[in-house]
């Protein structure tokens, strides 16, 4: 679990977290400058804002089930999965910055049964999740991220 220092090679990272962690932009500043394809959900493309769900309603913070369930086929919502989805298949690597919610975890979820290397960045407070097991290694400083993906 303990992330172990060699060769490291460029990578197409995945960066997967929430809207509400501030600190997922900074991983991604990071991950670009030390060499890396990084994918960044809140900016997909340069100037291109990622998907939310206030575009389809302002209100979907008060949806039924029904009307969650039918919002995943508006081609909105269609759009921001296969522009996601995409980066998940091309990735090599990912990884999932605490704290995030379940849109993120369903993605490392898939990463690791695709057999992608996955990290998970944590840091103290977080709560622990044994699942995290599954994943190739965990992080706990922003140190530790530098030194594993650091080019050499």
């Amino acid at each position: 679990m303990n992330y172990k220092k060699g060769m490291v090679r460029a990578r197409k990272v995945y960066v997967a977290s929430s809207w509400r962690n501030e600190y997922q932009k900074k991983v991604v500043e990071i991950l670009r400058a030390l060499g890396h394809t990084v994918y960044d959900f809140k900016e997909p493309e340069p100037g291109k804002h990622g998907f939310s769900w206030s575009e389809i309603d302002p209100n979907w913070q008060n949806w039924t089930a029904a009307e969650y369930r039918n919002a995943l086929d508006h081609p909105v919502a269609v759009k921001g999965y296969n522009s996601d989805f995409e980066a998940m298949y091309d990735a090599t690597t990912f990884v999932l910055v605490l704290p995030c919610g379940r849109s993120a975890h369903l993605e490392m979820g898939w990463a690791s049964g695709a057999g992608k290397e996955t990290f998970i960045l944590t840091r103290d407070k977080e709560e622990p999740e044994l699942m995290a097991k599954m994943c190739d290694y965990i992080l706990v400083s922003e140190k530790e991220l530098i030194e594993a993906f650091t080019l050499k």
